[in-house]
């Protein structure tokens, strides 16, 4: 499998598409398209078909296709979340995201945050309505995290100074795996974006197929304890998905 798909010049595969979803976009009916390519190789990904955008396993969906499901779905969907993958590879992003919010629909993006430029770029423009960014550990640790020996953090420390000081709501969330994760880590987290929007802890789920295999997921009452811990330093932070 080849990682580390970074070219601002690749195509932009439509890898996938969820027609509705009521979660992926907080309080809007939405439906999410998947973008195939990613420069992270997160071991416990779930997307690991999605990594590489050459995966002969991706049936791609054409972009005019796309926006023909979308033509008559404006009074039933209220917007688009674009998912990937990573979107942030894609120097076609912004005209993606420009042509979505032509047809009257809002737009969301998922992000690791790898590409602060393109970012600020897509802010500047208009096009996006909510950004949604994975911190994935604490700086120390994003090298092992991510699957990238040696990683400089410094894109994504820009990403996160950059969500914290725009005009653009956004969340930051966290899928906490239990052999990647401890509580001290994730509270360390909440230090390094104290003052921040909106913060999820996610938990790992290990019935699902993820990159690595024999990872593990902790309990819901050890995720209930963590947040107790990281609400201490950073009171807007929730659980998502667990009850």
């Amino acid at each position: 499998m080849t990682v580390g798909v970074n070219s601002l010049e690749q195509e932009m595969i439509i890898a996938g598409l969820q027609k509705l979803t009521l979660l992926d976009y907080p309080e809007k009916t939405a439906c999410t398209v998947f973008i195939a390519g990613c420069n992270f190789a997160c071991p416990y990904c779930y997307n690991v078909t999605l990594i590489d955008k050459n995966n002969k396993d991706i049936t791609p969906l054409a972009t005019d296709d796309f926006f023909e499901f979308l033509k008559p779905k404006k009074g039933l969907l209220d917007a688009v979340c674009i998912s990937g993958g990573e979107p942030g590879v894609h120097g076609q992003l912004i005209d993606f995201a420009g042509k979505i919010k032509d047809m009257g629909f809002l737009v969301k993006i998922d992000t690791n945050g790898s590409n602060p430029q393109l970012h600020k770029n897509l802010i500047n423009s208009g096009n996006v309505d909510y950004i949604a960014m994975d911190i994935k550990n604490t700086l120390e640790k994003y090298p092992e995290t991510i699957g990238i020996p040696g990683y400089d953090t410094t894109p994504v420390e820009e990403s996160i100074k950059l969500l914290m000081s725009c005009d653009v709501p956004y969340e930051f969330r966290t899928t906490v795996v239990r052999d990647f994760h401890t509580k001290d880590d994730v509270c360390n987290i909440a230090r390094m974006i104290n003052g921040a929007e909106k913060y999820f802890l996610q938990s790992f789920d290990s019935t699902k197929e993820a990159l690595c295999e024999n990872l593990t997921a902790y309990t819901v009452t050890q995720l209930k304890e963590i947040l107790e811990s990281v609400k201490e330093i950073l009171l807007c932070a929730e659980l998502r998905g667990i009850s």
